[in-house]
């Protein structure tokens, strides 16, 4: 294996890792900007009252993309199982 190689399999990693974070953690993000901006609208200045929501909100997404999440995990480890063949 030439070192290339390994440097295209990380990066891959790396992407893989992100593609699979981003649905989770833009979620995360846009509910935490709709409750800060209802907790200034409101003055209501409570730190824990975003947690639950957030948390909810990534269980959702994670639920409703795990077929995507599951299919870009597979095909990585597919096309790293095909580069083991190769050497």
């Amino acid at each position: 294996m030439v070192d290339t190689d390994v440097i295209k399999l990380m990066q891959d990693a790396l992407f893989v890792a992100m593609k699979i974070a981003a649905p989770m953690l833009i979620m995360s993000m846009v509910v935490g900007l709709v409750i800060s901006i209802l907790q200034t609208t409101t003055s209501i200045q409570e730190q824990t009252l975003t947690f639950v929501p957030k948390l909810v909100a990534v269980f959702v997404s994670l639920a409703v993309f795990f077929a995507y999440i599951l299919h870009t995990a597979m095909d990585y480890t597919v096309n790293v199982y095909s580069l083991i063949t190769k050497f």
